[in-house]
């Protein structure tokens, strides 16, 4: 079987892109900043009417167009817009694989006669592309390098042992040679790829580099180039079509239960955790319902999954009943296979993602936070909150003389030092023991209004009435203050 390649080339991916969701009349231009200045990163074709360019400073396409309109360029969004029509050119080859940051590269050898010949499928997808409002150059040829720059080049199709007559009047640019080969080669008055084909190999290794024999070698069909297309990633979903509509709680469990158990199987096979899981229900009107969980880790065990999916379907309308099930986990960790058998310490771990999971889901997860010890000796930032599911426990790293609550400084009236009697909260307190003191100074490269009146002198305060404090007394600004109790 021959071998045929697709070639597409958007011209203007960024700024389509940017105009299917924000339309613009007149020229328009996405702009990227380079150094202390902004410059043109892709633009629309009345910009590049006017004698705009890519490249070109933003002040000096002012000048030559005042009503320039302008955005921002993203190159994320630009690399995802790419990365989904790669997705889309699916239906037209088996193999597709990105060509450079503005194209694609297809196989589509067997193909054509599904569309009714290379013509016709590439009149199909350039029509779909126009309607779609992307501009885009196709070319069919028997080598990788040949489409490449015959879709760069004006488009076409390129027949089977014609290669040469078809590249040859393009310039040598086309052949993805670098700027300085290009400019050596036309020095040389070598500037079509014709006056290349028939020199000797080696003299133009030993003068231009093997970089230059390669890329023509490739072009002319010589030399083998492939298209080796990512690995798609892996799809984790279930669905279930019933012969007769179910309406009853303990239906819908058990069919739940047994695409969970599928879906498991999947998730264990790619060694893969769930951390969200989406459960569609169709009913026999079309209506269709959604039930979607978070996990607090990666998870794949149905039987635990199944339990905090049970209070939402509850409060499912089933109508006239429901025809089909789909579960899908768009969400996915790494989980490795775990040590058969269970310990105490296992179990607690999965109690508390139990919970964690029911509480998130209720109240949501940036709500159930815990504390993570931090690196300050400051009392207040001794401690950050993070949310419980998207972080690990850590050993606190805290003095163990700390109190267990800390609370604002507030004032209390005492006497002597370490003091002898004070009042604290209407209360009038006897001291039985201190002891002290824990000398902590302010960090120097954090402003914190609260520690401006200088360094900290903290004691730990017994009563006769009962309460431990955490009192502190400011030298600087003298006075006595209490931060903590203890257990």
């Amino acid at each position: 079987m021959a071998r045929r390649l697709l070639s597409i080339w958007f011209p203007r991916l960024a700024s389509d892109s940017s105009l299917r969701s924000q339309p613009v009349e007149g020229p328009f231009a996405l702009t990227l900043r380079s150094g202390n200045a902004d410059h043109l990163h892709c633009l629309n074709r009345p910009a590049q009417a006017l004698g705009l360019h890519r490249g070109m400073a933003l002040a000096d396409a002012r000048a030559i167009c005042p009503d320039l309109v302008t955005r921002p360029a993203d190159l994320a969004a630009e690399a995802a817009a790419l990365a989904a029509l790669r997705r889309w050119t699916g239906r037209y080859a088996p193999l597709v694989s990105v060509d450079g940051p503005d194209g694609l590269m297809a196989d589509i050898s067997g193909v054509p006669h599904l569309f009714g010949g290379e013509a016709a499928l590439r009149d199909d997808l350039q029509a779909r592309l126009d309607r779609a409002g992307l501009q885009a150059q196709t070319a069919i040829a028997p080598s990788r390098g040949a489409a490449h720059a015959l879709a760069r080049h004006g488009g076409g199709i390129l027949a089977e042992g014609r290669l040469l007559e078809g590249l040859g009047k393009l310039p040598v640019t086309a052949l993805r040679v670098d700027q300085a080969t290009a400019e050596a080669l036309s020095r040389m008055g070598l500037t079509r790829i014709a006056d290349l084909a028939h020199l000797p190999r080696a003299p133009l290794a030993r003068r231009f580099g093997p970089g230059l024999v390669l890329r023509l070698d490739q072009a002319l069909g010589m030399q083998a180039e492939p298209v080796a297309a990512p690995p798609e990633a892996p799809h984790f979903g279930v669905r279930m079509t019933l012969p007769e509509p179910i309406g009853l709680l303990a239906d819908v469990m058990a069919g739940l239960e047994r695409l969970l158990d599928r879906l498991c199987a999947q998730l264990a096979a790619h060694h893969r955790g769930a951390r969200r899981l989406r459960l569609d229900l169709r009913r026999v009107d079309r209506q269709a319902s959604q039930i979607e969980i978070g996990l607090a880790r990666p998870m794949r065990d149905p039987a635990r999954i199944k339990a905090l999916f049970a209070k939402s379907v509850e409060e499912i309308d089933a109508g006239f009943g429901i025809d089909a099930l789909r579960l899908s986990a768009p969400v996915t960790e790494p989980l490795a296979p775990e040590q058969i058998g269970s310990t105490p310490a296992a179990h607690q771990a999965d109690a508390l993602a139990d919970l964690l999971s029911s509480l998130g889901n209720r109240i949501g997860f940036d709500r159930v936070l815990r504390l993570l010890p931090s690196d300050s000796l400051i009392p207040e930032r001794s401690f950050s909150l993070a949310p419980a599911a998207y972080s690990q426990p850590a050993p606190s790293r805290t003095h163990r003389n700390r109190p267990a609550i800390l609370f604002p400084p507030e004032a209390v009236n005492a006497t002597g030092h370490p003091p002898v009697q004070f009042r604290w909260r209407r209360m009038q307190l006897t001291t039985l023991r201190a002891t002290g003191p824990e000398r902590i100074t302010p960090e120097w490269w954090l402003d914190d209004p609260a520690w401006r009146s200088g360094l900290r002198d903290y004691w730990r305060i017994e009563t006769r009435q009962g309460p431990r404090l955490w009192l502190f007394h400011t030298p600087q600004n003298p006075g006595w203050y209490a931060q903590g109790e203890f257990p």
